[in-house]
């Protein structure tokens, strides 16, 4: 779903013998592999090796990297040339920002273990939109036709997971930037009754209700117990997965209108990511989520709810929307994204 097509800035391989050791650092999973650029300007980008670790069960990034290492210092008998990582939030002095990480980054403990003081930390999603230029978009799922992209504009990137990611990639020369942002914590505009009363009861417990809150694998949760809620009736399901499983499968009523809400609010949030970046060049839709649940959201509201933006219409059915599965993008992103091609970035 999704392939990556031939990378245009590769260096022959005489000129990066020794690989990278890129990541992909989300809320749940890091996606860890060692990664050496093509022969030529047209060769793809070659994954020699990757793992997916589950965060959670190791006791810091520093730890799931060595381990990595270990495993495959094979196939990097000289070391790594540096270390790149994408990571959900961003840097704040010797530690990444993020709630949703299991544990605390220390980027001096990384450089320790790994004895190297080559580190390059970028944000998740800023990897993934720069990535996202050598996808084949002919191998993604459609999800709006649209018209043909405009190679000359703005393409976002953004995917539920964990938490809500987004960036935006600006083609331009030498190189395209990236634009990261904080999209995911825009203030929830509610689109209709059922999605106001699930505000409501989201507000009783935080003093500012985020798009966040609903478009992620906690926000789904959230919206499944506030739809019980306002039916009066008891949550049986606890956990993200659960939920989308019972919605797409139909054997739970509640369930099933959680994901109705939550794919009619992403294609608000996308139509109206699409205005604010004038996005002619395109959305692809990432993350951990959206993959399993492809049918249902290509069934869902959310071409309704993207259209549903007044006069800005005739601009939206312009846009083309795609899926894509988060796959190798990342790690691809965060060891080919060149420094001065971040606009905007935090670290």
């Amino acid at each position: 779903m999704g392939t990556l097509a031939n990378h245009p800035t590769a260096l022959p391989l005489s000129q990066a013998a020794r690989p990278i050791l890129a990541a992909d650092v989300g809320g749940t999973h890091a996606r860890v592999a060692l990664v050496a650029q093509g022969v030529d300007a047209r060769a793809p980008v070659q994954v020699l090796c990757h793992h997916r670790y589950v965060g959670a069960e190791w006791p810091s990034l520093a730890a799931i990297l060595h381990d990595f290492l270990g495993k495959h210092a094979a196939s990097a008998p000289q070391g790594v040339e540096r270390c790149a990582i994408a990571i959900a939030g961003f840097v704040l002095g010797d530690s990444v920002a993020n709630s949703n990480l299991p544990w605390r980054v220390s980027l001096s403990e990384i450089r320790s273990t790994l004895g190297t003081d080559t580190l390059e930390v970028v944000n998740d999603f800023e990897a993934v939109a720069y990535a996202s230029q050598f996808v084949d978009r002919t191998e993604a799922t459609t999800i709006l036709p649209g018209q043909p992209a405009d190679p000359r504009s703005p393409v976002i990137v953004m995917g539920p997971g964990t938490g809500l990611g987004s960036a935006v990639l600006l083609p331009g020369a030498p190189h395209a930037q990236v634009l990261s942002t904080e999209a995911g914590q825009i203030a929830l505009a509610p689109g209709d009754e059922v999605e106001t009363g699930i505000w409501r009861i989201l507000a009783r417990s935080r003093p500012y209700v985020s798009y966040e809150a609903i478009i992620s694998g906690p926000g789904l949760l959230n919206t499944y117990r506030a739809v019980c809620e306002l039916r009066g009736g008891e949550p049986s399901l606890t956990t993200p997965d659960a939920v989308s499983a019972a919605g797409i499968a139909g054997s739970d009523d509640a369930a099933r209108t959680a994901l109705d809400v939550f794919c009619a609010v992403l294609g608000g949030f996308v139509g109206d990511l699409a205005m604010l970046y004038g996005a002619r060049g395109g959305i692809f839709l990432a993350g951990g989520i959206l993959p399993q649940m492809r049918e249902f959201l290509l069934a869902s509201r959310f071409g309704e709810r993207f259209f549903n933006k007044g006069v800005m219409r005739p601009f939206l059915e312009q846009v083309p929307v795609w899926l894509v599965d988060h796959g190798h993008l990342g790690v691809v992103g965060a060891a080919t994204l060149h420094p001065g091609a971040r606009v905007g970035a935090s670290h």
